[in-house]
């Protein structure tokens, strides 16, 4: 099955995001779709040619986390954004952030700072899936730090391809651009 790059057109003009910094993003999202495809088609080969005890196959596997989690998060990414609206206080996601955190402020100015940490990655809202709980937490090179067996409700990329155009070495800038785009209606779509 070959995965097909979705069509985010729809966020050009989004306030803070310049329609070159949007196009290149999706031409790098287009790359991890590409390449997540040639992947699957080469493993399969290699799978079937009997050829799984090659180094070039265990590196292969290896690499595919980084092309799929890369295309997958940079979805994730295009789809909690868009939205013009503060979230809503009485949703469930808003409500779930005030329970875990002790406030919908205490919880933006913790992913607020772990998009700000130094190095290039993602600032991923985590919902735990056994215990319901929300975690900020930093993920690095798409496929390193993930919580495993939570769900992503919230992404935000922060390696540099994601606001440099637009921001240059300004971080912060771009973080509030994001605030001010973010689709809360996504978001609490992905929570249970």
């Amino acid at each position: 099955m070959a995965y097909t790059a979705k069509d985010y057109s729809k966020l050009i003009g989004m306030e803070g995001f310049s329609q070159t910094l949007l196009t290149n993003h999706f031409t790098l999202y287009q790359g991890y779709v590409t390449n997540t495809n040639k992947l699957t088609d080469i493993l399969a080969a290699m799978l079937k040619d009997g050829k799984t005890a090659a180094p070039e196959y265990a590196e292969l596997k290896r690499r595919f986390g980084f092309e799929f989690n890369g295309m997958r998060l940079h979805e994730y990414y295009f789809e909690n954004l868009g939205g013009k609206a503060a979230p809503d206080k009485s949703g469930a996601l808003a409500k779930k952030l005030a329970e875990v955190y002790g406030s919908y402020e205490a919880w933006e100015q913790d992913f607020r700072a772990t998009g700000a940490m130094r190095g290039i990655g993602w600032a991923v809202l985590y919902q735990d899936n056994v215990t319901g709980g929300l975690f900020n937490q930093w993920v690095n090179e798409h496929e390193v730090g993930h919580l495993a067996g939570c769900r992503p409700i919230l992404i935000m990329d922060v390696f540099e391809h994601a606001y440099m155009v637009d921001y240059g070495l300004k971080r912060a800038d771009y973080i509030a651009a994001f605030f001010k785009n973010i689709n809360w209606k996504a978001a609490e779509g992905r929570i249970k």
